[in-house]
């Protein structure tokens, strides 16, 4: 046994070469952190460019947070599920195109604020009475008032405060905003989904920068097989090694070691970190030598927040022909939010959807309890509500691989520190959707960030080779491609 570990360590170790071997081989080489969206792309890229990648996942599959489910028979994305901007401006663009997805529009406009038209709607409150839609029309309608008016409040102040401070405030300033009674709950709802947008509480979120996210156009969509038919596309060929988590990355002038949990190491060109903005948060990487203070001021100020998913598999459809479902309550804390699979894949599933504080209250239970408290939210609603016959349920907090879903502007942060977070340092590299300005928390965020991280490396490493003429079309420049494919709304 002894022997045979051995061989594979050193086997490990002749895929990625030392500086001067890559010299007399003429074979650039990189390692790659991360096998998630990001990381796919980077290495695709880096691959088809004929460089030697080798790709490092410390989990049992590749994806990252991006997880399509199938152990109930169907494709159930546990972690990203929605391609925000369904144009051909989105960089996913050309790869869901070749693939002929079919997507499912869930929204016809580009608003951050509302992933569903408001005619998909259905909301209730905690006695099971559904909201009249054109209360809810109405209350949608206060709250971008509200919004507009938060929006002039942090022009007026130097000090960053909490979207939740800032409409506080202009409630002082426009008492005849506030609402009351039923619709105040429904207000409460529309917060909620903000938070739910963020994955983090109105009290953390800042309100210089909560906007800055660049909209594309198209509106939003589910996919509606999943996410991991790109996922695999983007992996096909590659030299991946599951179940290796990395400790450590040495870096100097020409070359990085890279060690993972077992002691095997890896040492090439260049490395480019893939890893969640969570992992970078709790130090489990060690960089030698440390990296630069404005680096690691960047991952310790920008915010990572959670939202899960409870997955509920029924026999049968017993809810509203609607989108989603939602409980209005009095706190943003207290309201629910469902999404009707059944709309978009013809599967009778609902799925729960906490977002922040109380996302990280019920990581806390099992997954029984979690499906349960579920449950009891939907019954608030829908009395009669037959149990489930499957469930799954997200971890994105405590999974170690993780540690949080996606990133967000906390208060009295600059949002340039995802611009500061993607600058690589020497011939180290970084990508991930924490890393993008532009889309920050979104799948084409985290893609269009490895396909940049993999052109700023090809480009250091064949400049120290002295081929920095050479050009590699990034990948979706070869050809035209069609624009992704749409289902009809049922």
């Amino acid at each position: 046994m002894e022997s045979t570990n051995r061989s594979n360590r050193q086997l490990s170790r002749a895929l990625c070469y030392s500086n001067a071997d890559m010299r007399q081989a003429r074979s650039p080489s990189v390692v790659v952190i991360g096998a998630g969206m990001a990381g796919l792309a980077a290495a695709r890229v880096l691959h088809d460019a004929s460089f030697k990648v080798v790709l490092l996942e410390s989990r049992d599959r590749i994806g990252g947070r991006v997880n399509t489910d199938y152990s109930f028979g169907f494709p159930i994305d546990l972690g990203a599920s929605w391609l925000h901007g369904v144009c051909n401006e989105n960089p996913l663009s050309p790869v869901i195109g070749r693939l002929g997805l079919p997507l499912y529009r869930t929204c016809g406009d580009n608003y951050v604020l509302f992933d569903h038209d408001l005619e998909s709607y259905a909301l209730f409150d905690m006695d099971g009475k559904k909201v009249p839609p054109e209360l809810v029309t109405k209350v949608a309608e206060v709250f971008e008032t509200i919004l507009a008016e938060m929006n002039k409040v942090r022009e007026e102040f130097s000090e960053d405060k909490s979207m939740l401070h800032a409409i506080s405030i202009v409630f002082e300033r426009r008492p005849e905003l506030r609402l009351e009674g039923l619709a105040y709950m429904v207000l409460q709802w529309y917060l909620c989904r903000v938070e739910g947008w963020f994955a983090g509480d109105a009290d953390t979120i800042s309100v210089k920068s909560w906007d800055k996210e660049v909209l594309l156009p198209g509106g939003h969509a589910i996919m509606v097989w999943g996410y991991l038919p790109v996922i695999n596309t983007l992996a096909k060929g590659l030299n991946i090694r599951l179940g290796c988590r990395v400790t450590k990355i040495d870096r100097c002038l020409n070359e990085v070691k890279v060690t993972v949990e077992d002691g095997t190491t890896f040492v090439s060109d260049a490395a480019i970190v893939t890893v969640p903005l969570g992992v970078l948060k709790a130090k489990a990487i060690k960089f030698d030598p440390r990296l630069p203070d404005w680096k690691e001021a960047a991952i310790d100020n920008l915010g990572v927040g959670i939202e899960n998913k409870i997955v509920l598999h029924f026999d049968r459809v017993f809810w509203p022909n609607v989108e989603f479902l939602g409980v209005v309550a009095e706190t943003s804390y207290g309201c629910s939010y469902f999404l009707n699979l059944h709309k978009a894949t013809g599967h009778p599933v609902l799925v729960y959807m906490p977002a922040g504080q109380l996302a990280k209250e019920i990581e806390k239970m099992s997954d029984e309890a979690a499906a349960n408290f579920a449950i009891m939210q939907l019954k608030k609603i829908l009395p009669g509500a037959s149990a489930p016959i499957n469930y799954l349920v997200s971890h994105w907090g405590t999974d170690a691989n993780s540690l949080g879903s996606y990133s967000y502007d906390t208060v009295g942060n600059s949002h340039d520190l995802y611009e500061k977070l993607r600058i690589p340092v020497d011939n180290l590299f970084f990508a991930g959707e924490a890393t993008s300005m532009s889309y920050t928390g979104s799948v084409h965020g985290a893609f269009s960030t490895g396909l940049m991280a993999a052109e700023d490396c090809r480009m250091r490493v064949l400049e120290r080779y002295g081929e920095e003429d050479l050009f590699q079309p990034v990948m979706g420049e070869e050809s035209p491609v069609s624009a992704p494919l749409l289902i009809s709304r049922m």
